[in-house]
């Protein structure tokens, strides 16, 4: 198959983002916050880890450490024995004691609103730093690729084989969205990760009448590339399904 272009690719892009948007809207972060010091700490907790655990202990670790500040005098086994309930919560204090110290010694307190600063930060790489440019700030400097995002940006051939890691896969989205969308990207695609574009065994729905366009264009999509090579736009046709994405879309244009 001919190398698509980034024209293509972002005409592409554009009609998922519309359909996105249409479902989801901006979408809604799933970590509980009130402050961007407040964000940082859950985005590090959530590494390796659902955000529903971490939203059951960070009530009682802000109480406890509401500011930079409090958090900065604390020891990480005080940190520690609040957390322990979520992975590597070892590792994840001494981060979380570190950060709030850097904050308040570096940064007068406050955190940085800044993608580089951010990451200067213990515990923060490029992904909490775009979570929280993107959710605390509303000033996306980049979009976090975490792992729903990195796969759906490969099941939908926005990025190829050769994107193998979260920046390579970011790199691209930067190129194919514009920048007014990067604030949405991170959480509409979470939310579909998790309710169809799963890792294992994604909803298949495309046959059912009430399901909305948005979950028909992107579960076709990616049921369509989820096995590279294998399953392309004209073994669907051979199935009976529309010969390409932008047929789909206009069969679908009408509504449920």
């Amino acid at each position: 198959m001919a190398r698509e272009s980034l024209a293509s690719k972002r005409e592409r892009a554009a009609a998922i983002e519309e359909r996105m948007f249409e479902h989801y809207g901006p979408g809604k972060a799933s970590l509980d916050y009130r402050t961007p010091f407040e964000l940082t700490v859950a985005v590090v907790l959530s590494a390796q880890c659902t955000d529903a655990a971490v939203n059951k202990v960070t009530p009682r670790l802000f109480a406890a450490f509401p500011t930079p500040a409090a958090m900065a005098t604390a020891s990480s086994d005080e940190v520690a024995e609040i957390i322990h309930s979520l992975g590597f919560f070892r590792s994840k204090a001494k981060n979380l004691v570190a950060l709030a110290q850097m904050v308040t010694a570096d940064f007068g307190g406050e955190v940085p609103a800044d993608v580089d600063l951010l990451q200067k930060l213990p515990g923060v790489g490029r992904k909490t730093a775009n979570c929280v440019m993107c959710e605390a700030f509303k000033d996306p400097q980049g979009i976090a690729v975490d792992t729903h995002v990195f796969r759906i940006a490969h099941r939908l051939k926005l990025a190829g084989p050769s994107a193998d890691t979260p920046q390579k896969v970011e790199d691209i989205l930067l190129k194919v969205y514009p920048r007014e969308q990067w604030l949405f990207i991170n959480h509409q695609w979470v939310h579909f990760g998790r309710e169809f574009c799963r890792a294992r065994s994604p909803r298949l729905f495309q046959g059912q009448r009430h399901i909305l366009r948005v979950q028909r264009l992107l579960l076709f999509q990616c049921v369509m590339f989820v096995h590279e090579g294998n399953y392309t736009e004209r073994e669907e046709h051979k199935r009976g399904g529309p010969k390409t994405w932008r047929d789909f879309l206009i069969s679908t244009s009408a509504g449920p």
